[in-house]
């Protein structure tokens, strides 16, 4: 059906070159002999002409210029047209020498002929590529006579007025993106850029209107609807000033995501989204070893558990841009392991994805699993992480965070995995909640099996701060807050946390992954500190309203197990720089495995009888470094709650 429908169009084009090709000759002609053909060569003229159009079209179909499509004509089909008309222009050229020597014929008429050949046919498809940039409807099976018929009768007056931020590879594919997309309705007005040496230059025949500076003043001027920011590489200073111009313009506002978020494919249209908090902190680029990365991925199987998760799913993406052989999927949650799974099998057709509705407790169901699809490499996120959740239910923390890290471990162990890699937290370090205290015995736990002489496993940690975006992130809570009015709760003005995106964080999971020899804890490098109170001011305004005046803060006090700073290393670890200037790295020392299993025996015991002052003190033997406020308080807490009749919640990995 479709070759029915495609089959008048391609008429229509050999007859509009055959067209061309013949006005072509003949203006040869006409310019040769100053506009006054003589009537000798005018014979010559019809004798030649269809041997012209026959070798002509004949060129044309071996360079496949009849396959493409001339809405999408490059400069690649401008290189294939002036190949096929040099390549006919000789082949007639040997042909009429051999025939006639060139008895009665102009050399120079045949030269000329192959320039007007390529201005000729040239033009006409680039001409058809402007109508559909600039009037095409955006349908792909458009004809070419819709395209004679709407050419005159299409109005631009629904078009919004657009302007882009940036004027660098990003701006420039930006622009080219739009345009090839014509029903997106956006008319480009220009760009601005801070680069002086960009001032009064256009790019694809639009402007460089001059320094960011003049969002408003531009604005103003041109009408201007909607504003994109396209600068991916933009520092958190940056993004902040032109955030600012931008929201005191009073235009609409989006962004093109960072060069961490795009590393899965390149830019298009669907990728441009409202800003975010996480454009603000301004993460520099991560720059992989991909060679290393690839090494122990690439080809090999590759288990995930928690991989429904924040950090799980990302790494579940990450990883199939290496081209592993398997990816396993284990996750407890039905929803999140689904919708996963389906978005990897839409993008990696050619990905084996196994997805394991299961806990990662469950002993025999990991022993299963392994026996059967024999992992390379464990990325192991599984973990409870809402902080007061767990200090009311310490006994679900050392559950599903120490016990199911055992589970695993033991597995990989039994399974000879090659590479064990966990992904921890900074409330691991001088830990004051139950959530943190759990994250640290399991990095004790990893780093005993490491130092054993015994184990083929290579056990690695990966320790680092909140991640934006993520299901346990403050980010979330605060937009609910704003989308309801307020008040924005803080829990003090002095509060500092780590941030980084989660592409970010998953992308240096790897790096380390690849890094490691067993043993080692890899701190990365979270940059500075982030005042809670400051990320909740820059999200009312984002949000388009003005701190305090159209949204309140109230500052509710710190909450159980929470620290006023977090940290990401202690005094006493000795931290070492890596080959990744994003990476540092903690060697352990030995330590008493049959000891801490002990330990960890007698926690677990002490957890079925959800005795929440004897958990933490149990926590404490095998954490000296743990330090929660009150021990009694805290279970008191959890007491009164339970009395109280209300249910007591949990939250899935």
């Amino acid at each position: 059906m479709r070759s029915i429908r495609l089959y008048p169009n391609l008429l229509i084009i050999h007859l509009l070159d055959a067209l061309l090709i013949c006005l072509s000759l003949y203006s040869a002609h006409l310019f040769r002999f100053e506009f006054a053909i003589p009537s000798n060569f005018q014979s010559r003229f019809l004798q030649i002409l269809p041997f012209v159009l026959f070798t002509k079209i004949a060129v044309f179909h071996f360079f496949d210029l009849y396959r493409g499509m001339w809405r999408y004509t490059s400069v690649s089909d401008l290189l294939n047209l002036i190949k096929a008309s040099l390549i006919s222009s000789l082949i007639l050229i040997a042909g009429i020498l051999l025939l006639t020597r060139f008895k009665g014929y102009s050399r120079s008429v045949f030269l000329m002929d192959a320039c007007f050949t390529v201005m000729l046919i040239g033009g006409l498809r680039l001409f058809i590529r402007f109508y559909f940039e600039r009037f095409g409807n955006g349908q792909p099976d458009i004809r070419f006579t819709d395209v004679l018929r709407q050419l005159f009768n299409r109005s631009k007056s629904n078009r919004k007025h657009l302007l882009i931020i940036g004027a660098g590879n990003c701006g420039e594919k930006l622009l080219r993106e739009i345009r090839d997309n014509a029903g997106l309705g956006y008319r480009i007005i220009g760009f601005l850029d801070d680069n002086p040496v960009k001032w009064g230059m256009k790019i694809h025949g639009l402007p460089v209107l001059g320094p960011i500076d003049r969002i408003e003043t531009v604005c103003r001027e041109h009408l201007v609807e909607e504003i994109i920011i396209a600068i991916p590489s933009g520092d958190a200073q940056q993004m902040r000033r032109i955030v600012t111009l931008c929201t005191e313009s009073g235009v609409i506002f989006k962004t093109v995501p960072s060069y961490a978020e795009l590393i899965n494919g390149s830019l298009t249209i669907q990728e441009i989204r409202d800003v975010a908090y996480r454009d603000l902190l301004g993460r520099d680029v991560v720059n992989l070893d991909q060679v290393r990365i690839r090494a122990y991925i690439t080809g090999d199987d590759i288990m995930v558990t928690g991989a429904g998760g924040s950090i799980g799913s990302e790494l579940c993406r990450q990883l199939a841009r290496f081209e592993p052989h398997r990816i396993v999927m284990i996750e407890r949650a039905e929803s999140p392991l689904f919708d996963i799974e389906t978005e990897l099998r839409a993008r990696y057709s050619a990905l084996e994805i196994v997805p394991v509705l299961g806990d990662v407790c469950d002993a025999g169901l990991l022993d299963s699993v392994m026996d059967r699809y024999r992992p390379h490499t464990i990325f192991h996120a599984a973990a409870y992480k809402h902080v007061p959740m767990l200090e009311t239910q310490p006994w679900k923390a050392v559950d599903n965070n120490v016990v199911g890290t055992l589970r695993m471990v033991e597995a990989a162990r039994k399974h000879a995995v090659d590479r064990f890699v966990f992904v921890s937290t900074d409330k691991a370090v001088n830990p004051v909640n139950v959530m943190g205290a759990s994250k640290r015995v399991s990095e004790k736990l990893l780093t005993c099996h490491a130092v054993n002489q015994s184990s083929a496993t290579k056990f690695m940690i990966v320790r680092f701060g909140n991640v934006v975006g993520s299901v346990g992130s403050v980010v979330p809570l605060f937009k609910k807050q704003i989308a309801a009015g307020g008040p924005v709760t803080v829990t003090h003005p002095e509060a500092t946390r780590y941030f980084m995106t989660i592409p970010e964080a998953c992308q240096l999971i790897l790096q380390a992954g690849a890094m490691g020899t067993g043993g080692e804890i890899f701190i990365l490098d979270m940059g500075k500190a982030v005042k809670i109170d400051d990320m909740a001011r820059d999200l009312i305004s984002l949000s388009g309203f003005e701190p305090e005046i159209d949204i309140p803060i109230e500052y509710i006090g710190l909450r159980a197990g929470e620290k006023l700073h977090e940290e990401l290393g202690t005094a006493e670890e000795n931290v070492l720089t890596t080959a990744h200037q994003k990476i540092l790295m903690i060697r352990n020392e030995a330590c008493d495995l049959q000891n801490l299993e002990n330990q960890i025996d007698a926690l677990v015991t002490i957890c079925q009888h959800k005795a929440g002052a004897e958990i933490r003190r149990q926590l404490k033997a095998i954490i000296p470094e743990y330090n929660p406020v009150n021990i009694d308080q805290a279970t008191n807490a959890h007491k009164t709650s339970d009395q109280d009749g209300r249910k007591i919640g949990e939250v899935g990995c």
